[in-house]
């Protein structure tokens, strides 16, 4: 499969940087500071054309934990339709030390995936009802193993 990269920083085009790479890099278009206990998005200077039935999964580098860096919403997805600038949101959990991200650092990586689209179809209470129950059952976030429902959700 290709994808056409249109890469509007003077960065190196992304690439995989190893044979088993599941993802490539995109590094940082700027000099960026992300103050103590604030969120930025951050410029990459990068957009892709992504073929319709695939999605680009952004996630962060596992090397930015370093920086007290966290990526609130990840992965991120990337739509087959989306044609913008892809900015990586980055959230920095130290409170009193800016994060300093220099031009060309690599920040995060996009891993392809196949996403097909599925047919939604409505169904009454009744009509859900009478589906098998199964092992999970209805006992919400966090419930899978334990045995127990959870009674927040």
């Amino acid at each position: 499969m290709r994808i056409k990269i249109l890469n509007l920083s003077t960065n190196e085009t992304p690439q995989y940087k190893s044979t088993g790479a599941a993802g490539f890099d995109i590094a940082v278009s700027e000099d960026t500071v992300i103050d103590g206990a604030s969120m930025a998005l951050v410029p990459t200077g990068i957009h892709l054309i992504i073929p319709e039935g695939y999605e680009g999964q952004l996630r962060l580098r596992s090397s930015m934990c370093k920086k007290h860096v966290v990526m609130p919403n990840a992965p991120g997805t990337i739509d087959s339709d989306y044609r913008g600038e892809i900015k990586v949101p980055l959230r920095n959990l130290a409170p009193y030390n800016p994060c300093h991200l220099l031009k060309g650092e690599r920040i995060a990586q996009i891993v392809i995936h196949k996403c097909p689209q599925v047919i939604l179809t409505a169904v009454s209470p009744d009509e859900f009802a009478s589906f098998a129950p199964t092992s999970r059952g209805s006992g919400g976030f966090g419930s899978t193993g334990t045995g127990m429902t959870n009674p927040y959700l």
